[in-house]
């Protein structure tokens, strides 16, 4: 695997300040926020300095009952070759459910969940898996997701898990640490133990971010520094293989670059300290051995999914997805308090990415902003991207002759119109408006 070093994720936020970070070998950029024929000058910049860009899906769903969206495909494919990557990554997990294989309406979470650990899954996940490699123009890493609930009736551990998926498609891995630590807090999962079982000469590379605790749950945030048993994480990992890449996440709350240096020191920091034990540890560290096709580059035999696998795994997923999104019942077995608490989070984000991709709504709604998207929010299920939800957001206000004050009304049916139409209605538009909310 190709050696990538100490890397950070790139965000508009902090691009300026990471062309001028010392030792930043390559950085990773979420796919869906670039496009191949408008790349952001700073990335650019970047990669004629010789820096390496590596674009991080997080929209495909691989681990969803559906196949793999075309269109999506296609897309990452561009970017890997815009940014001339030399891998892309994406996620174990899925993020939307319903649709024409249920026959139940379509459902998008807006965010990564968990899979079951069983073999239909599985199964439906390797041959997904298998349609993206044929798709992509460079090799595939997928992550471990942190999750805040589990699956009932799991059928394999994380590691046995991610060993059979590499060991049947030859995908890469990339390992986060820190989704290793939520699930220690929020699952019980001893990362020891998970790292011991995983296949580790599979590693592309290795995520590091902070997060937070609250009520006994930890939140994987990326917008607090990386806490101390993160770093012991990653120094334990670092301890069993030398990671190709190590690469810090922050995705919003950006601290001074100072600190941000800090912690990319820190992360170096745990890696060597990790290596320079290795020897301590290798005569006890279990990793297991990929099989001969994974070593040789290749993949094994591959078994399309029995007939009815994908449906079962469909109905499944739409069961809790519901319960999260759309207000139904909590499927038999999962923890209710746990699945609450996603619930709020996942309306949390939501309301938070709109504010985001629309940030003239929280201008024109005012305070009332947050409360009046959540209020929605437990009506209106996600249909599609943020955008589109901005857009059925304030279609549904003013179809309920909201908001009161008929000024701010006016405004929001402008934006409403300005958005919703092929182009822009009024030049200036929206400058006037996020000018108004400074």
């Amino acid at each position: 695997m190709r050696r990538l070093g100490t890397g950070i994720g790139w965000r508009p936020e902090i691009a300026d300040a990471v062309e001028r970070m010392p030792g930043i070998d390559w950085v990773e950029v979420v796919a869906e926020n670039v496009c191949p024929g408008h790349l952001p000058e700073s990335l650019l910049r970047l990669r004629e300095r010789g820096v390496t860009v590596v674009p991080h899906g997080v929209s495909l769903g691989l681990g969803g009952a559906d196949r793999p969206d075309e269109g999506r495909l296609t897309a990452l494919a561009e970017r890997a070759e815009a940014l001339g990557s030399p891998l892309v990554t994406e996620h174990i997990a899925f993020v939307r459910a319903g649709g024409a294989l249920t026959a139940s309406p379509r459902l998008e979470a807006g965010h990564l969940l968990p899979v079951p650990r069983t073999r239909d899954a599985l199964d439906v996940l390797c041959e997904n898996v298998r349609i993206a490699q044929d798709a992509l123009p460079v090799p595939l890493a997928l992550e471990n997701i942190a999750a805040l609930f589990s699956w009932p009736g799991e059928e394999l551990t994380e590691g046995q898990f991610l060993s059979e998926l590499v060991e049947r498609t030859g995908v890469r891995l990339l390992i986060d640490v820190a989704n290793l630590h939520t699930n220690h807090v929020n699952r019980g999962e001893d990362p020891a133990e998970a790292l011991g079982a995983l296949p580790l000469e599979a590693i592309a590379y290795v995520h590091v971010a902070g997060g937070f605790e609250r009520d006994g749950v930890w939140h994987d945030s990326h917008a607090h520094p990386v806490p101390r048993p993160v770093l012991d994480i990653l120094t334990g990992l670092a301890a069993r293989v030398a990671p190709p890449g190590v690469l810090l996440e922050r995705d919003e709350n950006f601290p001074e670059p100072a600190e941000l240096e800090r912690e990319l020191d820190a992360i170096r920091e745990a890696v060597t300290v990790g290596r320079a034990t290795e020897d301590a540890v290798r005569g006890r560290a279990r990793t297991p051995a990929l099989g001969g096709a994974a070593r040789a580059g290749g993949v094994g035999v591959l078994a399309r999914p029995v007939a009815g696998v994908r449906e079962r795994v469909g109905v499944a997923q739409t069961a809790v997805l519901s319960s999260l999104v759309a207000g139904t019942p909590v499927p038999e077995g999962f923890d209710r308090v746990r699945m609450g608490v996603q619930a709020r989070a996942l309306a949390a984000k939501r309301a938070g990415v709109v504010a985001k991709v629309a940030p003239e709504l929280p201008v024109i709604l005012g305070p009332g902003y947050r409360e009046t998207f959540l209020e929605y929010s437990r009506q209106r299920p996600m249909r599609g991207g943020y955008r589109l939800d901005a857009l059925d957001f304030a279609g549904h206000l003013l179809k309920l002759g909201r908001p009161a004050d008929a000024g701010a009304r006016r405004e929001l049916r402008d934006w409403w119109l300005h958005r919703s139409g092929p182009a822009p209605r009024k030049r200036g538009f929206v400058e006037r408006v996020l000018r108004r909310g400074v």
